[in-house]
């Protein structure tokens, strides 16, 4: 039992060196210019197929890094989600979308790699749709999703989606900026993370309660 036991935690513990080699690998230098290999050898593993024995395909490590940093977000969503409750205000679901992912970046501490990460992801057609769908599995984002357009009754559907299409570039974006340059010591326009995420709640506010212009198709 004692070195089945001690065999899962050297498991465990490759398991996280090659999430986090990963993670910054991709954030740096793009999913597709990065291998099984390379990741292989950032995490000091020896064997070069140790990526495959863990996680199985890129597609699957991909996966894995995103639902490890997704969970916690999740849990401070839903917290600020029961929070609001029955809200009517635009700014408060605005909020509960962008704050979680602001404050966890926060308390990791920089440099972080996650929002670099997210951002190659999204603009990789091959596995952008891999970070979507987990979006979708999220319930505390449907929730804020459905408050928010709940506040928004006058703009038409194809709209919001056009709408919320242009925040999840925003916010991806954004946010990968302001971790890049924390991570090489320029200057940011905001001070902490829980202003940028003022800044970034301010502009999408704004996005949605803009007026229409020409008809929605």
């Amino acid at each position: 039992m004692m070195a089945r036991t001690t065999g899962s935690t050297r498991a465990a513990a490759t398991r996280e060196l090659i999430l986090s080699a990963a993670e910054r690998l991709f954030a740096e230098h793009g999913v597709v210019a990065v291998s099984n290999r390379q990741v292989s050898e950032a995490a000091g593993q020896g064997n070069n197929t140790a990526v495959g024995y863990h996680f199985g395909s890129k597609v699957d490590l991909i996966r894995a890094i995103l639902r490890k940093h997704s969970s916690p977000i999740e849990q401070l969503r839903a917290e600020m989600v029961a929070e609001v409750g029955d809200s009517a205000d635009v700014r408060d679901w605005v909020a509960c979308v962008v704050r979680p992912s602001t404050r966890y970046l926060a308390a990791l501490g920089a440099p972080t790699w996650f929002g670099r990460f997210g951002a190659q992801v999204m603009t990789d057609p091959a596995y952008r749709q891999i970070m979507v769908a987990e979006s979708l599995n999220s319930p505390s984002l449907l929730r804020a999703t459905d408050g928010l357009h709940s506040c928004l009754p006058d703009l038409p559907l194809e709209v919001r989606l056009e709408r919320r299409d242009m925040v999840r570039q925003l916010m991806v974006h954004m946010i990968a900026e302001r971790e890049r340059a924390l991570a090489e010591g320029e200057p940011t326009p905001r001070r902490t993370w829980e202003d940028a995420a003022n800044g970034l709640i301010d502009g999408i506010v704004g996005l949605y309660m803009a007026p229409v212009t020409g008809p929605a198709r």
